[in-house]
């Protein structure tokens, strides 16, 4: 359109429009009346939306798409079941710090509270689950709350974003101008507006670290978010610092890195030591939250701590600090590295510690990373892993069991998002989804592989005919324990052999039925064809692969760090 040109549209028209100017990511859904305007619109200017079969993995999908690509994920929703469907993935991506946006379908305003067909108070739902909720009330402003949505999806911590349609918005029509139609290059992907810590703040932080003679960094998932990698790895190699991270942290730097500590917290190899011999203490874009500190018990009183976050209210809301930088994760640490200048002599010993206990730690897992048992113990998958996945490739974790086991035992080969682990929210039923989602954000070039439990994989197997269909050719590796084994694994930790209550299921044959969906099913029970039967998968590109994984039933195996038959419970804590 020239300048100043009108065209007459409808309100979903202008909003496929400001979808393409945004460059934006392909968007999951399923449809309903109240947006079909806006569908059309979108097949019309080749605005990429693919059919979801669960809404809920739609936005898991499109969750793990910003996480590999710091792109907003889009989703959509039609009116009513649709919307509150998007709750529990619109709840991972806030908790997660996710660019998202997400769309709805509302009642025709006209008619809204008069018992309109599936009529609920879907914004009072969903409002507490995102950064901000907007509903179109006037079908001209579409093009600005587009904009609004993607810069306040993409600054400052990112997070998701909700419009709500109206049906009279998306089907009425307005004469737009030429003029309303623009966009803001640097909001389309995170980090947007990236701001500095205070020269004051910086020059405190410095003066702790040039001091301490074993300092420690602890990375989150805001590195990913701010693509801090390699200001990080400058930081940690020119001053001698190691660092750990969390399980969203993990591939701050790459596992295999020499100052790789691994990840601290709930689960840890070595990292919970270090902090523990620690004399100072800096923290990069992490909340610091009951998995990171262990409830809250592992950070040590009298250590000198650093806290480096997008968000000021974040800092001090768990663990005291004793200086606060309030900034973007790769510009604080470049400006850190710049007070500290040149350091005079290294930490040769405390730098070699890292190396040195973490071949302790590795040699002491190999009982289960080499693990010859059958069923299979899940850290022989993990070894195997390791040990055949391409550098570039990622592995996408679904809550509770799988995030675990990845998050402890799983290498990242590079620095970089290579683990995807929905643990904002920590919902299972991730693995699928998040796999399609990352799949397509990294393109066929790459491998994508998911690790789900059954119980897991049972809520979102209709969707692998959505990866089949949308040409994701993800691996899926079934951890088939028939039960819940989380859950499981705790009733025995908590009230001892043989105390199981609803945590046990129907033993699945999910090779079958991944053949039966038209993809490769292998179903896995020696350990020793673990191995082939991955590469078999990654071979496989035309379709998804699901490796039904037969794993050990003993719940006292079931966790990747603690033999349940010596855990100690104490009374009204969480154990693992």
């Amino acid at each position: 359109m020239s300048a100043n040109a009108t065209r007459r549209m409808t309100g979903g028209a202008a909003l496929a429009e400001m979808l393409k100017l945004h460059e934006a990511a392909p968007m999951f859904g399923m449809g309903g009346f109240q947006l079909l305007p806006f569908y059309e619109a979108c097949r019309v200017l080749g605005v990429q939306h693919y059919l979801i079969n669960d809404e809920r993995c739609g936005a898991f999908a499109a969750d793990a798409y910003a996480r590999v690509t710091n792109k907003p994920g889009l989703v959509d929703g039609t009116f009513g079941p649709g919307a509150t469907n998007l709750a529990t993935g619109l709840a991972e991506a806030f908790n997660a710090g996710m660019p998202m946006v997400a769309i709805i379908g509302d009642a025709n305003r006209e008619h809204a509270w008069k018992n309109m067909t599936q009529e609920a108070r879907q914004l009072d739902v969903l409002r507490p689950l995102v950064k901000e909720a907007i509903r179109v009330e006037v079908i001209s402003r579409i093009p600005e709350h587009i904009r609004r949505a993607f810069a306040v999806a993409t600054s400052g911590r990112p997070g998701p974003v909700l419009i709500a349609v109206p049906e009279d918005i998306a089907h009425g029509e307005h004469d737009f101008d030429a003029s309303d139609f623009w966009f803001d290059p640097g909001t389309l992907r995170a980090q947007a507006r990236r701001s500095r810590p205070a020269r004051d703040d910086l020059a405190r932080a410095a003066a702790l670290l040039a001091k301490a003679e074993r300092p420690l960094i602890l990375a989150g998932g805001g590195v990913h978010i701010s693509e801090a990698y390699e200001a990080l790895a400058a930081l940690a190699e020119a001053q001698g610092i190691p660092v750990a991270h969390t399980m969203s942290g993990k591939g701050a730097i790459g596992c295999n890195h020499a100052l790789s500590a691994g990840v601290f917290g709930r689960y840890s190899r070595i990292a919970n030591d270090l902090i523990g011999m620690s004399d100072c203490l800096l923290v990069v874009g992490c909340k610091l939250g009951e998995i990171a500190t262990k409830r809250f018990s592992l950070m040590p009183n009298g250590v000198p701590l650093i806290h480096l976050d997008i968000v000021a209210e974040e800092i001090g809301r768990t663990t005291r600090q004793d200086v606060a930088l309030v900034g973007d994760a790769r510009s604080g640490l470049e400006d850190l590295l710049a007070e500290l200048g040149p350091r005079k002599g290294g930490r040769a010993d405390w730098c070699a510690e890292v190396p040195k206990r973490m071949a302790a730690w590795l040699e002491s897992a190999k009982d289960r990373l080499e693990s010859v048992e059958s069923p299979i113990n899940v850290g022989r998958l993990m070894g195997e892993l390791n040990k055949i996945m391409p550098a570039d490739a990622v592995l996408v974790a679904d809550g509770g069991f799988a995030g675990h086991w990845g998050g402890l035992l799983f290498d990242t080969k590079r620095a970089g998002r290579g683990f995807v682990a929905d643990r904002g929210f920590a919902s299972i039923g991730y693995g699928v989804p998040g796999g399609i989602g990352a799949q397509i954000g990294v393109g066929k070039g790459r491998r994508v592989v998911s690790l789900t439990g059954d119980g897991g994989f049972n809520m979102s197997m209709g969707d692998l005919e959505t990866a089949r269909r949308v040409g994701a050719p993800i691996v899926a590796c079934i951890f088939n324990n028939a039960a819940s084994g989380y859950v499981k694994a705790l009733q025995h930790a908590v009230f001892g052999p043989g105390s199981y209550q609803s945590s046990d299921l129907v033993e699945m044959n999910y090779a079958n039925i991944a053949n039966a969906m038209g993809c490769q099913g292998i179903r896995v029970e020696d350990p020793e064809k673990l191995a082939g039967a991955i590469r078999a998968g990654l071979e496989n590109t035309d379709t998804p692969t699901v490796l039904d994984i037969v794993v050990t039933r003993d719940p006292a195996k079931m966790l990747p760090a603690a033999d349940n038959r010596t855990l100690k419970v104490n009374k009204g804590d969480r154990p693992v």
